[in-house]
């Protein structure tokens, strides 16, 4: 005899109707009657998540030019009042025109045609009303690419003692996979006035990623000097020495600038830096949690990806607007991450509750997504003298070197290692190899035990934590078992002492290739250093494959 539970109440989600039956048969038999796929209503919902997230994007860009519009509207009548007067600062106008002005700008006769005006950036900035080009990139390589789901903006200065960017950008693009980056943008906001060194690096970044330059996927724009007001005329503020308050106040309007540039681009915006990791997928990672959020109707202001600084902070495009006000109104009072705090402080602690109630209020807008996406691996900050050595611990262990199988050979070289980073077990995958300082005429040499026929080589330099501790101007050389033979057949390039030349380490530190077959067995494989080097030099991975 069968029996069933009573019904339950019938339960809409997410606009489908859900009932679920179970009901009880002999013999401990449960037959189920299957709900809804899961999996395509959760898709769906994402969706839908997706299409208001983009509807409020347009929506904004939209109002902004009826903004402008309006703003237009008030000029022309303005205008009309002028000419009604009979001001001769304006040309007469006709009564057809007149009337159309009218009806444009709603001004009636003997109405007052005062106009209202709200702050704008010229309130908190007036140095700007000085130039007509100040907010304007005095550099920009774009392609244009708008209406995509995120924008990265990655702000750069000149540092003293090594660069991080080429290594992030090229991180970033191999954490993506192709259809993130065809949904993505990175801007990068060379945030100097020295139009020489902003040409240095643009040209560094196009020429080490033309492919994603030409794509759209990367931007690089620099700011004019105009933007900045007089930097040596700043309140003293916190206490701080004016170097440092110097630092902070370009760092909030290096944000404002770089935030308002991006804001059109796309739904939503992340602030990264110039010397970070990222996980594999982190954009569809953070685009899935924020639409997640949206769809549960959760009122975030800000989503954080890591846990320092202001790195893999999150926000909608569309209040973006909120959050460059606030650091126009206080760039020289305190640091970019403090106005962040103070600004969720404003809109949602109350003055009547403990510290505890805001902390928990201020936890709805600002959420804390566990583990973290990226990871700090710069040393040496952009102000001058100040090392940072602060690690987000809920990103995870950064792999530092790869481990392969290596052929068996014997290894040495002249560079002296540094305590246990010898070549030697780099070579058998214990750890990487950290030499001091290469010099002209430097060699790692590799002599196999037994001549081998090589099929392929990969030798990579500098590590996640040392990105700039790589190998320059390096070429990689191999000795034939039988030199003399081979190079009475074939026309190659060859050292003085009977090595082919194979390949060479790239811009990124990289040496990779195959050995020509005609070569036949290889004897020694070695690395040739051929110029100074300011840093020292990693070996991460040393990958030879024989046939």
């Amino acid at each position: 005899m069968l029996r069933s539970l009573p019904f339950a109440p019938l339960r809409r989600r997410s606009g489908l109707l859900c009932l679920v039956i179970v009901v009880f048969v002999p013999c401990s038999v449960l037959v189920l009657i299957s709900a809804p796929d899961l999996s395509q209503e959760q898709t769906l919902v994402q969706r839908l998540a997706e299409l208001q997230a983009k509807l409020q994007h347009l929506d904004s860009m939209h109002q902004a030019r009826q903004e402008e519009v309006h703003i237009l509207s008030q000029h022309l009548g303005m205008l009309l009042t002028a000419d009604g007067n009979n001001s001769s600062l304006y040309l007469p106008l006709s009564p057809e025109v007149k009337v159309l002005l009218q009806n444009l700008t709603g001004l009636q006769r003997g109405e007052s045609s005062q106009l209202l005006h709200l702050p704008s950036i010229y309130h908190f900035l007036p140095h700007l009303l000085e130039n007509p080009s100040s907010l304007r990139p005095a550099y920009c390589l774009s392609r244009g690419r708008t209406g995509i789901s995120v924008v990265l903006g990655i702000p750069t200065v000149k540092r003293e003692v090594q660069s991080y960017l080429l290594a992030t950008l090229q991180n970033l693009i191999d954490s993506m996979t192709e259809q993130e980056a065809a949904d993505s943008l990175i801007v990068v906001f060379i945030a100097e006035v020295d139009q020489e060194y902003v040409l240095q690096v643009a040209r560094q970044i196009e020429a080490q990623f033309s492919e994603r330059v030409e794509s759209g996927l990367i931007e690089v724009i620099s700011p004019p000097a105009s933007f900045y007001p007089d930097m040596e005329n700043l309140r003293e503020t916190l206490g701080d020495p004016p170097e440092r308050v110097r630092w902070r106040t370009k760092q909030n309007l290096d944000f404002a600038f770089l935030m308002m540039y991006s804001q059109p681009k796309a739904t939503f915006y992340v602030q990264l830096e110039d010397d970070i990791l990222a996980k594999k997928n982190f954009i569809s990672t953070m685009k899935n949690y924020a639409l997640q959020k949206i769809s549960e109707k959760s009122p975030w202001f800000v989503l954080e990806f890591c846990q320092l600084g202001f790195i893999g902070k999150m926000f909608k495009c569309v209040e973006l607007p909120w959050l460059v006000q606030f650091f126009l109104m206080f760039y020289n009072d305190k640091p970019v991450d403090w106005l962040l705090d103070h600004l969720i402080h404003t809109k949602i602690c109350s003055l009547d509750k403990d510290s505890k109630h805001c902390k928990k209020a201020k936890s709805e807008l600002w959420i804390h997504y566990k583990p973290s996406l990226f990871q700090h691996i710069g040393t040496h900050s952009s102000l001058k003298g100040k090392v940072q050595k602060l690690k987000d611990k809920q990103f995870g262990k950064v792999a530092l070197y790869f481990p392969h199988k290596n052929p068996a050979a014997t290894v040495e070289s002249a560079i002296k290692h540094y305590k246990q980073y010898s070549l030697t077990r780099a070579y058998l995958g214990e750890t990487f190899f950290w030499g001091l300082l290469p010099q002209p005429g430097d060699h790692l040499v590799f002599r196999f035990t037994t001549p081998l026929l090589i099929k392929h080589y990969l030798f990579r330099s500098g590590n996640a934590e040392h990105p700039s501790d790589r190998f320059y101007n390096t070429s990689v050389e191999v000795l034939p078992e039988s030199s003399h033979a081979i190079f009475g057949k074939f026309d190659y390039n060859a050292t003085s002492d009977g090595f082919v030349i194979i390949g060479k380490f790239d811009a990124m530190g990289v040496a990779e290739g195959t050995v020509d077959p005609q070569l036949g067995p290889i004897s020694v494989l070695r690395l040739n250093v051929h110029s100074d080097s300011d840093n020292w030099a990693i070996l991460s991975e040393i990958n030879i494959s024989s046939s």
